[in-house]
């Protein structure tokens, strides 16, 4: 009987290849952000459609959400730099295609969920502010919209999340992100398990990155402030009223 053939794991090709893999991790991020700007306004604007006392803006908004909510990532991608680029004459790069079409994809998720946040802000804060003869615009940029992204700051920082992971899947297109190269170290090297494990790694810890960030965003816009800000605004009052004691 012969003996099974011991695998050969290697590991240490993780750490040889560290800077490139960093490198396809932060083209990730990168697209990613890129595409969570433009997707918050486009959301934004959307969710105001969707709100509209007009038919016609929530019927173009209910379409946009319904049709962009329904489409892979993969297929977007591919619609954007392949489809696109026939239809409008125009060779999008690699890197705007995939900016384009994660804006596509997540601003018909922002959309529902800043609906759902500016609808949860009771009608009584805007009733208030009319009465202090505020105009619709301010109440709506400094009484409605704080307390709105509030609450929709926890979905928000899910969906950033999420659109890190679905960059993965632009790798064919050919963006240089992480795993397009763990596929290229592995055409190499033909380790599967350990360059896709470590790329599971990166993404968990890319993950628990993105949720510590989008916490202290959320205690910002809390009030009172609490955890790390409000130990940093803490810091920051005793120390103004320490200079102001020392002067006199």
């Amino acid at each position: 009987m012969e003996d099974t053939p011991r695998l050969n794991f290697m590991w240490h090709l993780v750490w040889d290849f560290r800077a490139e893999l960093l490198r396809g991790l932060l083209t990730a991020f990168e697209v990613a952000i890129t595409a969570l700007i433009l997707s918050l306004f486009v959301g934004l604007l959307f969710a105001l459609m969707k709100m509209s006392r007009f038919a016609i803006w929530r019927g173009i908004a209910s379409t946009y959400i319904n049709i962009f909510r329904g489409i892979p990532a993969l297929v977007s991608v591919v619609w954007v730099y392949f489809g696109w680029s026939l239809l409008f004459g125009y060779n999008f790069t690699v890197y705007q295609a995939g900016v384009i079409a994660l804006t596509l994809l997540y601003s018909s998720f922002f959309a529902e969920i800043f609906r759902s946040a500016l609808e949860a802000v009771h009608k009584g804060q805007r009733e208030a502010g009319q009465a202090l003869g505020m105009s619709r615009l301010r109440i709506f940029r400094s009484v409605v919209m704080p307390q709105a992204l509030k609450i929709a700051i926890p979905n928000i920082g899910s969906m950033y999340i999420g659109m890190i992971k679905d960059t993965s899947t632009f790798t064919v297109i050919g963006l240089a992100e992480l795993v397009f190269v763990m596929q290229s170290i592995n055409a190499e090297y033909f380790q599967p398990f350990v360059l896709f494990t470590a790329a599971a790694g990166l993404y968990v810890a890319a993950a628990f990155l993105v949720d510590f960030v989008f916490r202290i965003v959320e205690g910002g816009f809390s009030y009172p402030k609490v955890g790390r800000v409000k130990r940093f605004l803490t810091r920051r009052k005793r120390a103004q009223i320490q200079r102001l004691v020392d002067a006199n």
